[in-house]
């Protein structure tokens, strides 16, 4: 049986017999192409990288996307439901040696298309069928531009939104470009979602448009050309349809029914609430219809939910603790300013999210007393993160907060979700890596850090969820250790899980580094 461990950190060790013959390489997979597919439709996709036995087996996070290796090699087939939920999917490859990366795929609502070769030349564009597609493409080589044609009528509004950094890591900053017929630039833009453009282009007399796509690195080189590579992959959205920006709150209650306000373009009045139902564990709700061109999401929150109307020096708006607040700044110069009551040595902490949700607000926080005078106040430690700021009271009384942009920008997308609340007793598991393998030549160490909040001082014990029966698990000083079988083998997912005295349990969250995103789910290869 586990024992509680009293420690900063854990060691997880996993260990099996490795035979003595020589192993080959595990499969490596770099990219998907194309990178997604619409609901209720079959698509092959080359899943690039190396290989050395096929086919692979798959494994996908989530429910209504089946994936089957093809019979050629790096070639993978994959269905769609007509009723699987839109958005980000990750596939993983796995053999008997061990996994890869687990790479994104993105199920979308629109019709899809693919780029098709040769598109530079604006007098020779491809030519899209519909005004409401997504294209899949990639920017190939040095060099390389696409450019595509579509049939406007004077009134609409076309948003051009591009997927390649933020969530595909495709190593490009790309541009998009609008043009007439003939090749004027009539509207561009390049740093969007970061390094992901995006354009809402008010169309001002009927005709054929062209949108075009180009790149360079997203880590800047000695070229002066635009770039390409087999692995500048991208999804183009095109629709002169609903499209959501965000929505207003970004956040609601975790077990009320609400509505939440669409903030986009094409929205027609009938669209603009939108019903929000709660959901068991789910902390950030995917929300869609089939008539919006786009998923959209919106975060549950234990704490009093709160969308600003008035909030300034003059009249600064009086909030509750535990308090999670939906801003904006919508003009230039704007300070949003929150008073609430504190009591002395209560530890506070304060949190806001802007450029980590994608929008270009670079926050700063300052928290004073009730005659203005400054306490403290942080901003980002670095570019394209947001400021967090622990404060702890000298003296029962009134407090504000002041939130405003670093360089005092303003703006329709200049919107942030704000907590503030109490510190709670709490704690929280990192390991360094999503992939594990276990061998006996060598045992492999884990590191488990635990992080403990407010004052939490209880045991915590470790735990693996998802590994097989025959696997023993036992608690040492300085961890956990698993042991398998010689003739047993298993490859699949796991989580591992700490948990307290009082029976919280929390689960341990891996960064991917090279994707830029924080998984709980891990995964083993024992052999």
């Amino acid at each position: 049986m586990a024992r509680n461990l009293p420690f900063g950190w854990l060691v997880v060790a996993l260990v099996l017999a490795l035979p003595l013959s020589a192993r080959a390489a595990p499969p490596k997979l770099d990219y998907l192409f194309p990178a997604g597919a619409q609901r209720g439709t079959n698509v092959e996709i080359t899943a690039a990288g190396m290989f050395e036995r096929w086919p692979v087996k798959a494994h996908l996070e989530g429910n209504g996307v089946e994936v089957k290796p093809a019979k050629t090699s790096g070639k993978l087939t994959v269905t769609v439901a007509k009723d699987a939920e839109p958005g980000v999917y990750w596939i993983r490859l796995y053999d008997d040696e061990g996994a890869t990366i687990a790479r994104p795929f993105i199920v979308g609502m629109l019709p899809e298309v693919m780029e098709q070769e040769p598109n530079d030349d604006p007098k020779k564009p491809q030519q899209l069928p519909l005004s409401n597609v997504v294209v899949n493409g990639r920017l190939d080589k040095p060099g390389d531009v696409d450019t595509f044609a579509v049939k406007l009528t004077k009134g609409q509004t076309l948003v051009a939104s591009l997927e390649a950094y933020r969530t595909l890591r495709s190593p490009m900053d790309g541009v998009l470009q609008i043009l007439s017929a003939d090749g004027f630039v009539l509207e561009q833009n390049d740093d969007y979602h970061g390094f992901d453009p995006q354009i809402a282009f008010a169309v001002p007399k009927d005709g054929t448009y062209l949108v075009r796509v180009f790149a360079f690195p997203s880590v800047p080189d000695s070229t002066v050309r635009f770039a390409g590579k087999e692995n500048y992959v991208y999804r183009l959205t095109l629709t002169t349809g609903p499209f959501v920006e965000y929505t207003y709150p970004l956040a609601v209650a975790r077990t009320a029914l609400t509505t939440v306000e669409l903030v986009g373009w094409n929205l027609p009045d009938d669209l603009r609430k939108f019903p929000v139902s709660p959901r068991d564990r789910t902390d950030v709700l995917t929300l869609f219809d089939p008539r919006i061109a786009n998923p959209f999401y919106v975060r549950r929150d234990p704490n009093n939910i709160i969308a600003k109307l008035k909030a300034t020096r003059e009249e600064p708006l009086a909030v509750t603790l535990p308090v999670t607040i939906t801003g904006k700044l919508e003009r230039r110069g704007d300070i949003d300013v929150y008073q609430f009551d504190a009591r002395k040595a209560q530890k506070l902490a304060i949190r806001i999210e802007a450029c980590t949700l994608g929008f270009p607000l670079d926050p700063v926080l300052v928290v004073t007393d009730a005659a203005g005078k400054t306490l403290a106040q942080a901003k980002a430690a670095a570019l394209g993160t947001d400021p967090s700021l622990d404060f702890t009271p000298t003296l029962d009384g009134a407090y504000r907060l002041e939130v405003r942009d670093l360089v005092g920008d303003g703006g329709l997308r200049h919107i942030y979700r704000l907590r503030i609340a109490p510190v709670a007793p709490d704690f929280e598991l990192k390991v360094a890596t999503d992939t594990f393998t276990m061998t006996s030549a060598k045992p492999l160490e884990v590191p488990v850090t635990i992080t403990r909040l407010g004052g939490f001082n209880q045991d915590i014990a470790l735990s693996v969820e998802g590994a097989p029966k025959d696997v023993a698990v036992t608690a040492m000083p300085k961890g956990i250790t698993l042991r398998l079988s010689q003739k047993a083998s298993f490859a699949g997912p796991i989580r591992i899980i700490g948990t307290s005295k009082d029976g919280s349990k929390r689960i341990a969250r891996a960064t991917v580094t090279e994707l830029g995103r924080v998984t709980e789910s891990m995964w083993l290869t024992a052999r």
